[in-house]
């Protein structure tokens, strides 16, 4: 008979492993916003310097080509990538790729929303990448690099021509400060401050290669816009949004936050460093899952494992024989358990992903954190285990 494992002693010092909205960064607190331009119009100078610096920061830090240009936007990540596909895309056919619930959504805009007809959808299931070989240079692309309910990315960029005609569009949410992502491929990319950097919701970040804005100059969709998708003004980029102007109001104190999570990201090391915490983090929940036998990861290849939000499959031949509906309840009761010990929030998985959970390994995380969860996982699932073997 296999032995239970004991209650482990020690905790997590941060139980917070969600995957959105993300842990705060160590040594975070209210004070960090002492200086929030709180009660000023951010089109007053001192609003409109802070976006400016947030944008300026962002360039810097995350060592953008000199001529791409970045922009605060409303509606966090998704009304970022939402304004570029109601903006830019109908110019040329559209290759969308889909491997997961996010990036389905963007297979829902082209194809449902926008009805584009020149339009090709290339989907996979769970744990696993569409073929991007499928990728037309003389289309444009939309496709997200971190799968963040699969934990599935995109190896690289060496699947996108360099001689490509069309737009990549990159929805780089989970992606953008933990990952190696290659910029002189990507046209469009999107992130939002609540993932890698653990910043607040609500606002989004925007990047545009010169081919981006070649093409909103050239090119008038034969649709409304809405205002929040507005970028050009007389048929020319509005240049005023990537000099600190917004199209609807910001929150300051959110703008003080995504400030104060930049000031640390470079006492780290700068995207460097960042990238280096969080695969030091996946590295440590890998080394338990390497071990565990009830436990693997859902991304099926090596090269496809994401560093941020890591997606936990439960290969227990008990929990594979039970129906999908105990499957899910069983996860539910392990996060739960995992949450009421005070050890782990937010990790069931996605609610239309398989049933697993999904550990955020991101930037902000302490490995030592990771390694303190491994043990109440083992702990976790031999008191539900136990549980499923009576229902049985």
């Amino acid at each position: 008979m296999t032995s239970q494992p004991t209650k482990p002693q020690v905790r997590p010092a941060n139980p917070r492993f969600s995957s959105g909205p993300c842990s705060k960064y160590p040594g975070w607190s209210l004070d960090a916003l002492k200086n929030a331009p709180l009660g000023f119009s951010h089109r007053a100078k001192v609003g409109k310097s802070r976006l400016k610096q947030a944008i300026d920061e962002t360039k810097a830090l995350l060592e953008l080509p000199q001529d791409y240009r970045v922009a605060v936007v409303p509606a966090s990540d998704t009304g970022a990538v939402e304004m570029c596909l109601w903006s830019m895309l109908g110019a040329r056919p559209v290759d969308v790729f889909a491997w997961e619930a996010f990036s389905k959504d963007w297979v829902t805009d082209v194809v449902k929303q926008l009805k584009l007809k020149d339009a090709n959808v290339y989907t996979a299931d769970y744990g696993k990448l569409p073929d991007l070989s499928q990728a037309n240079p003389k289309h444009d692309i939309v496709f997200a690099w971190n799968g963040t309910t699969s934990g599935v990315r995109v190896p690289n960029g060496d699947w996108i021509a360099d001689d490509r005609e069309g737009l990549t569009i990159c929805d780089a949410t989970s992606a953008v400060f933990a990952q190696d992502m290659a910029w002189e491929k990507l046209d469009v990319i999107t992130y939002s401050w609540q993932k890698v950097l653990g910043g607040e919701a609500a606002h989004g970040m925007l990047i545009l290669s010169p081919k981006a804005v070649e093409r909103l100059e050239s090119f008038t969709p034969d649709r409304a816009l809405p205002k929040l998708f507005r970028m050009t003004k007389n048929g020319k980029i509005n240049e005023a949004l990537f000099e600190g102007a917004t199209i609807n109001t910001p929150s300051m104190l959110c703008v003080e936050d995504y400030l104060a999570a930049l000031n640390w990201a470079r006492s780290v090391g700068g995207q460097a460093g960042m990238i280096d915490r969080a695969n030091k983090n996946a590295a440590a929940l890998s080394a338990w899952i390497e071990k565990t036998a009830w436990a693997d990861f859902l991304a099926e290849e090596p090269a496809t494992r994401t560093n941020t939000g890591v997606c936990v499959k439960i290969t227990d031949p008990d929990f594979i024989a039970a129906d999908e509906q105990t499957r899910y309840a069983v996860c539910k009761d392990l996060a739960g358990l995992l949450e009421k010990e005070g050890v782990a929030y937010d990790i069931n998985g996605y609610r239309d992903a398989p049933p697993g959970l999904r550990i955020w390994c991101g930037s902000t995380v302490e490995t030592a954190d990771i390694e303190a969860l491994c043990p109440w996982l083992d702990y976790a699932w031999a008191q539900v285990k136990a549980t499923l073997k009576k229902a049985a």
